[in-house]
C-alpha cells in the first residue's frame, strides 16, 4: 500500500515508543535523523507526543495513595506528555517552532520545519490532538505511530491469530473499539479521535513507529506496512 502526502505530516508519536520503560535515546536519535532528512525537502512535521511509561508511573503512584478520578488520571497523563514534548522540543534545536502546542489556541501557521505538540485537556488523547491539528491546518490525514503495526480485528496479544486490516472505514473501525475514552486505554486510534475524524472526513494511517525503515517508506510515498482508516 502507498499513500501520497502533501507538504505537512501530522504525527501522533506514541509515548510507548519514546518512553517505553525509560527514555529510548537510540530511537529518538534515529527518529530525529529521519525527520531532519525529510524536512530538508521542504516538508514540515507536526509531532504530537504521548506520555508513555512516564504517565503510567505517576498514575500508579497516585493510585497507591488516593482514589483518582478519570480527570485526575488525564491531567497526570497530560503533564507527562508535556515533559516528553519538552524533550523533543529541546533536541530539534533551530529546526523547531519556539512554542509547544499545548492547547488548541496555540495552533498557528507553521514557519519552522518541526512543530511539537502535547496533550491538551482531560478527555482528549494525543490521538485527538493530532486529528484536531490536521483538521485546523486543513490537512487531510494524520499518522498514528505507536506500537501496533496495523489495526487488528481483535486484541493480538490475547488472540495470536487475529487478522489485520490494510484498509477500513471509520464506521467499521469504531465497531472494534470502546465507545468512550478511558484514561490509559489502548487502541490504535482512541474513540473520541475516531468519531472526530469520521465527522471531519480525516484519514489516519496506523503504523509501528519503531520500524523506522517502514516509517520512512510511508513518509516518502512508497509501499509501506500499516492500516489506512478513512
Amino acid at each position: 500500500m502507498k499513500y501520497k502526502f502533501g507538504k505537512t505530516y501530522v504525527i501522533a508519536l506514541g509515548g510507548s515508543i519514546v518512553f517505553p520503560d525509560q527514555i529510548d535515546v537510540s530511537f529518538i536519535k534515529q527518529f530525529k535523523k529521519l525527520v531532519a532528512e525529510l524536512a530538508g525537502d521542504s516538508k514540515r512535521f507536526v509531532l504530537v507526543v504521548g506520555g508513555g511509561k512516564l504517565a503510567r508511573m505517576y498514575q500508579e503512584a497516585a493510585r497507591k495513595i488516593s482514589k483518582l478520578s478519570d480527570k485526575d488520571k488525564d491531567w497526570i497523563g497530560i503533564h507527562a506528555t508535556r515533559s516528553n514534548a519538552q524533550l523533543l522540543h529541546a533536541i530539534f534545536g533551530d529546526m523547531v517552532e519556539p512554542v509547544i502546542i499545548d492547547n488548541r489556541n496555540r495552533i498557528k501557521p507553521l514557519r519552522k520545519p518541526v512543530t511539537i505538540g502535547s496533550g491538551w485537556q482531560p478527555g482528549w488523547s494525543t490521538d485527538f490532538v493530532a486529528a484536531a491539528i490536521a483538521k485546523d491546518l486543513e490537512i487531510g490525514e494524520f499518522i498514528i505511530a505507536g506500537k501496533p503495526d496495523h489495526v487488528y480485528e481483535k486484541d493480538p496479544v490475547k488472540y495470536f491469530n487475529a487478522q489485520t486490516f490494510d484498509e477500513l472505514s471509520w464506521g467499521a473501525y469504531r465497531k472494534l473499539v470502546p465507545k468512550r475514552w478511558i484514561p490509559g486505554a489502548s487502541a490504535p486510534v482512541d474513540p473520541i479521535a475516531a468519531a472526530f475524524s469520521q465527522k471531519h472526513k480525516l484519514k489516519a494511517i496506523v503504523i509501528d513507529g519503531r520500524k523506522l525503515s517502514n516509517f520512512k517508506r510511508l513518509l516518502k510515498g512508497q509501499t509501506f506496512v500499516g492500516t489506512l482508516i478513512h
